[in-house]
């Protein structure tokens, strides 16, 4: 009779340890089918054979000299025989030049010694079950990992697998992270992806949007009060540093911070210690910090915009959001994850989308990014007009182009005197309206891009009575 009992996963532990090797087998072998390996050479002539292993478990040799440049060597080369193995890594300490340069040969996750047996459980059920697609060879492997009940990581492309296992290892440090990348990259996402893999994922995660709101209230905001620090002050109230002690705060556009709040801040990344706004005492809080920005961060240091001492203490490791237009093809798997959230929200089926759209969305600049493609799957669930939004995305008349002046550079909407010079009226406001849903609504990111003030660019939405996507199908759909 044929033996219908599913095979054990086959995990592989490497290391010079007999003694870690010999009880990673004790917790594991009742489970899965784990082979141990001293040596190098005999594991990596094991890897050759298809089928050998589901996972690698590797003791990492810490620190300068020979023994960090052997267990780099050897990470590279068992990388090179099995491009698709998730590989964790058992470490003494978490090292920041090491963090990036095993995340860059393809280590997707370490657990610090001393570990309990609970901590190799989990990331062994983990990575089985995902880690797989973290770095595999198959570009049409689709992995959602979700967040919270809104916030999903949807990774569909090998360039998002890296920098998801990059995330997972600096999730395992409390060094400061500082996201790049353009608006609507998903760096929120990335942000608290970092938290929930860390050891603060029971703890508080406090976001605060530091182009939201003007200086005072801002420091406010971070630092707290305390009762008759200004008039209205008629108690005393913590601040989101409090509020998020032992937990994760995540600073969004950090760039637009202004300069006197910037030194406060750098304080807090020295030496964890900060003063409530008209206090006399000095607080001392364990928060990680994480901060993105959408900006030209040097450039905003060369004028003195941004202080480059706290440039330097945010990027104790830099991750880089790759716009979607340098990852054109996630949007098929974006454009039906949002049509099926949109559907699921509304509990009603997800709306076809023909080779026309598609060929229509995978052809547009994308601008707005990510947030940009949301809301126009959005606004398609609502009209239910695929031509209309077909028609949405084709790029404006230029008259500049004719003319030899160019037409929209990487999809964003040229100069808005210019624009307007070549198309009068309603084309006015339509260029409003898909600058703004391309930010995602900030109205201080689209008037940059338009070329006019902040004041302008709100007479502007009051003139053409404009309001955010999500708004109109709100009014669409109740």
């Amino acid at each position: 009779m044929k033996n219908l009992t599913k095979p054990l996963p086959q995990i592989a532990a490497l290391g010079a340890d007999a003694a870690l090797l010999q009880y990673v087998h004790g917790i594991l072998s009742d489970r899965y089918q784990v082979s141990v390996y001293t040596a190098a050479g005999e594991l990596e002539a094991r890897l050759q054979e298809p089928g050998s292993a589901d996972l690698l478990l590797m003791d990492w040799q810490s620190g300068s000299g020979n023994g960090r440049e052997d267990a780099l060597t050897r990470l590279a080369s068992i990388r090179a025989i099995q491009p698709s193995l998730p590989i964790v890594l058992f470490a003494r300490s978490v090292d920041l030049k090491e963090v990036l340069q095993a995340a860059r040969l393809g280590a997707t996750d370490v657990i610090l010694k001393p570990f309990l047996k609970g901590d190799v459980d989990h990331a062994v059920e983990q990575h089985l079950r995902h880690g797989a697609a973290s770095v595999g060879p198959s570009e049409d492997q689709v992995q959602e990992i979700p967040l919270d009940e809104d916030t999903t990581f949807v990774l569909s492309s090998r360039r998002m697998r890296e920098l998801e296992a990059q995330c997972r290892l600096v999730a395992r440090t409390d060094i400061p992270v500082l996201i790049l990348g353009e608006s609507g990259t998903g760096k929120e996402v990335a942000t608290l992806f970092i938290h929930k893999m860390s050891s603060r994922s029971n703890r508080s995660f406090l976001k605060v949007n530091c182009a939201a709101m003007p200086a005072d209230l801002l420091e406010s905001e971070l630092f707290g009060y305390e009762q008759g620090a200004f008039t209205g002050a008629v108690k005393s109230k913590p601040g989101k540093f409090e509020l998020c002690n032992g937990g994760t705060i995540f600073l969004d556009e950090i760039g637009e911070m202004p300069a006197a709040l910037q030194a406060k801040l750098l304080q807090v990344l020295q030496d964890g210690t900060f003063a409530r706004l008209g206090g006399r005492f000095t607080l001392r809080v364990n928060v990680r910090v994480i901060a993105a920005t959408n900006i030209d961060i040097k450039e905003a240091i060369a004028q003195k915009k941004f202080r480059e001492d706290l440039y330097y203490r945010l990027n104790g490791f830099s991750l880089k959001m790759p716009p979607l237009r340098e990852r054109s093809e996630e949007i098929p798997v974006f454009a039906h994850f949002f049509m099926r959230k949109v559907a699921e929200k509304h509990g009603s089926m997800p709306l076809p989308m023909s080779t026309t759209l598609m060929h229509a969305l995978c052809n547009h600049r994308w601008p707005g990014n990510l947030r940009e493609l949301e809301n126009i799957i959005k606004r398609y669930f609502i009209l239910g007009d695929e031509q209309a939004i077909i028609s949405e995305l084709r790029p404006m008349p230029y008259a500049g182009a004719a003319n030899g002046g160019g037409g929209v550079e990487n999809g964003y909407v040229p100069g808005l005197k210019r624009l307007v010079k070549s198309i009068k009226g309603d084309a006015e406001s339509v260029a409003i309206a898909q600058t703004l849903e391309g930010t995602g609504w900030n109205r201080k990111a689209a008037a940059n891009q338009l070329q006019i003030s902040y004041k302008a660019l709100l007479y502007k939405i009051k003139q053409y009575n404009l309001s955010p996507a999500d708004k109109q199908q709100r009014t669409s759909v109740m």
